[in-house]
């Protein structure tokens, strides 16, 4: 195994344990908020500096 695919393995775990704390603190609803802006903001400044 790679230190890549444990790095990719590490982030994903971290997300799904950052969605469990979220939705036992009820904050799922801003967590979603974040994660669907940061998405966004992501694709714009992708396609501008291409």
């Amino acid at each position: 195994m790679t230190i890549g695919k444990i790095r990719t393995l590490l982030y994903g775990a971290a997300k799904i344990l950052g969605d469990i704390s979220a939705v036992q603190r009820g904050k799922a609803k801003e967590r979603i908020a974040r994660r669907l802006a940061g998405k966004v903001t992501g694709r714009l400044l992708g396609r501008i500096f291409k």
